[in-house]
């Protein structure tokens, strides 16, 4: 049988099953590697809570947009309370939740194109179909983590999805031997050497997915944990279900529910039924929308199921996230939740590259990194530090020496952008305001456009400035209710 190239190689594939890793995490979906390991850091500390998973989501905007928009959505959002920061997500959602939703987002992010394969779009359509139906059953048998086990279902194929993305001639081999009559995964080892369950374990473990997600993806290994057999009946539920729901695989599918949940025949039915049209919306969420068509199998309606626009208007933005800071100031006070509303109505509001607010340390000598989004650093650890000691005065001395917010530009202050500023921050315009409790500067907030290289305008900083403020009234509101 021939096998048909579809496209133009540019470099020859990895051949190992350590090859394969490497590259996914490294070539293929660094930003997805990145995010999965920054979470994993800053949920396995204790020190570390919602500022600091805020920090990581708000790092890329298109995950922060996707993000927020499923949890507003009412398969999370049943309430219909709108969330418009990921600060507020979080406390409205949890922070585990928003965890296995930012990788979720952020996996789909990194492996979705307009020239995923048949193939591909096959894997995302079962793995979304198989991890609703698995929280679905969570939920009826009042599992303590239903969306844990979302995520476990959702991610167990993760090598193979991963594979099937980013695959070239090896993948067409593979389908090849398939077509031809043989097994899976005997034509996995043919080509490959290694199965697809085994890049899905080497992915995990360099990933630190989780317990129940490595726990789930181990091939062959009968866990006594009844939370891996809820992700495993997932993914048969979706298999029973392309042979008919008079098939006897269906029948032993509905018993299992029916012994786990207590659940009558007629209603464990009917929520499977339900479950595929939640699926497919889920899919639409993430942006699959080949995957939906697949998960409905109905090919024609293509045009009803076109991502909605993620474009948020600015001014309203502004709005919403002025409100969230309003209801803060006027209540019992959550200083790190009031700065960080305020760095992301700044960032996310006005619509800056680079956004920070840092601390004077105790020495008074510079300003330590509290909380920044949209910096690329190499170790997410990494903290900006700013001297305040030059002399002559550079920016962040000269904007401590005031009270008002300033807008520096390379063209007007040269002199204040000193060799040690240009070196951590670069030579751009950018806008600067002190952070004062009881009329004392304890450190300011600094944002720029130095990746767009977007000009900055006057409105622009009339948002800033408002912003900051709201962060010297809270401040001082604060301070007020602690004496």
């Amino acid at each position: 049988m021939n096998v048909q190239v579809t496209h133009k190689k540019i470099i020859e594939e990895p051949h190992t099953l350590s090859e394969w890793t490497q590259v996914l995490c490294n070539k293929e979906m660094p930003i997805f590697s990145n995010t999965a390991l920054n979470i994993h850091n800053v949920l396995s500390d204790d020190r570390k809570g919602a500022m600091e998973l805020a920090s990581v989501i708000l790092q890329d905007p298109n995950l922060t947009v996707k993000l927020l928009k499923l949890s507003n959505s009412p398969y999370y959002n049943p309430s219909r309370l709108k969330m418009v920061t990921v600060s507020r997500a979080i406390i409205m959602i949890g922070s585990e939740v928003i965890r296995e939703l930012t990788l979720a987002c952020s996996f789909f992010e990194s492996i979705l194109s307009p020239i995923n394969k048949q193939q591909a779009n096959e894997e995302i359509a079962q793995a979304i179909h198989a991890a609703v139906h698995a929280k679905s059953i969570a939920i009826a048998a009042k599992d303590i983590s239903p969306e844990e086990v979302f995520i476990a279902t959702l991610l167990n194929h993760i090598g193979s999805i991963s594979f099937w993305c980013f695959c070239g001639e090896q993948g067409e081999h593979i389908q090849a031997l398939i077509n031809n009559g043989c097994h899976r995964e005997v034509a996995e080892r043919q080509v490959l050497g290694f199965k697809l369950t085994d890049l899905a374990v080497s992915l995990s473990n360099v990933w630190k997915l989780g317990c129940l997600i490595e726990e789930s993806i181990k091939p062959g290994v009968l866990s006594k944990n009844p939370r891996v057999g809820l992700v495993h009946l997932g993914y048969e539920i979706t298999d029973a279900l392309k042979e008919g729901t008079g098939s006897k695989k269906h029948e032993i599918c509905v018993r299992k529910i029916e012994a786990l949940t207590q659940q009558s025949k007629q209603v464990i039915i009917e929520s499977l039924k339900a479950n595929t049209d939640i699926a497919s919306d889920i899919a639409r969420q993430f942006g699959a929308t080949d995957a939906a068509m697949l998960i409905q199998n109905h090919l024609n309606q293509a045009s009803e199921l076109e991502e909605p626009s993620l474009i948020i208007d600015k001014k309203e933005l502004q709005l919403q996230i002025s409100q969230e800071i309003t209801s803060i100031i006027s209540g019992q006070i959550d200083i790190n939740l009031l700065l960080e509303m305020v760095l992301e109505g700044i960032h996310r509001g006005i619509g800056m590259d680079r956004t920070v607010f840092s601390l004077l340390v105790t020495d008074k000598q510079s300003l330590k990194e509290k909380l920044s989004f949209g910096w690329r650093k190499e170790i997410y650890e990494h903290k900006l530090i700013f001297n305040i000691l030059e002399r002559p005065p550079n920016l962040f001395s000269h904007a401590l020496t005031g009270i008002q917010a300033f807008w520096a530009k390379p063209s007007v202050n040269a002199k204040l952008y000193s060799l040690r500023d240009i070196n951590v921050i670069g030579e751009n315009e950018c806008f600067i305001m002190p952070i004062l409790s009881n009329k004392v500067p304890i450190g300011l907030i600094y944002a720029d456009r130095a990746i767009t290289k977007q000009p900055l305008t006057d409105e622009d900083f009339s948002a800033f400035k408002y912003f900051s403020q709201q962060a010297n009234i809270g401040l001082t509101m604060y301070r007020i209710q602690r004496s």
